[in-house]
């Protein structure tokens, strides 16, 4: 019984340690490519799309895509927008479906480090968004989704 309540505090200290290690403060960096991320996505708030629960950030190299799994919806419509910080100078978007083939994608945008690519799933499933930086330098960036 002392053993047991020794090791209980211990247990939760373990605990709290491996979370705060696994999901880190985001960088300034990260917050400021968030806040351009949302900004760009507000855009669509006007056709009626909503932002979707989380956002994905991190660190991204020019020739070094990323890949974000989604769990997609048929029947919804999807806006995907990213957005880095300066030292990324082209930031571009695309969608592959659960066995790797690019699916199409409506009203590509791309301009410097924002871009957004629109898309509505036929079947419902996972799909993989890569956000790529095709020039500049390393750099913090931040994936937003908005659905209708």
């Amino acid at each position: 019984m002392i053993m047991r309540r020794l090791l209980l505090p211990l247990l939760h200290l373990a605990i709290f340690a491996a979370l705060a290690v696994a999901n880190p403060a985001p960088t300034d960096d990260e917050v400021a490519a968030r806040k351009s991320a949302l900004e760009l996505a507000g855009a669509f708030s006007n056709e009626g799309f909503k932002l979707r629960d989380g956002h994905f950030a991190g660190q991204i190299k020019p020739g070094e895509p990323r890949l974000v799994q989604v769990n997609l919806y048929a029947g919804n419509e999807y806006y995907f927008t990213v957005a880095a910080i300066d030292r990324a100078k082209k930031m571009a978007l695309a969608i592959f479906d659960e066995k790797g083939f690019a699916v199409p994608i409506e009203d590509p945008y791309s301009e410097g480090a924002t871009a957004a690519v629109g898309f509505a799933p036929e079947a419902s499933g996972s799909y993989y968004v890569e956000v790529s930086a095709g020039e500049g330098e390393p750099a913090a960036f931040c994936l937003v989704c908005s659905y209708k």
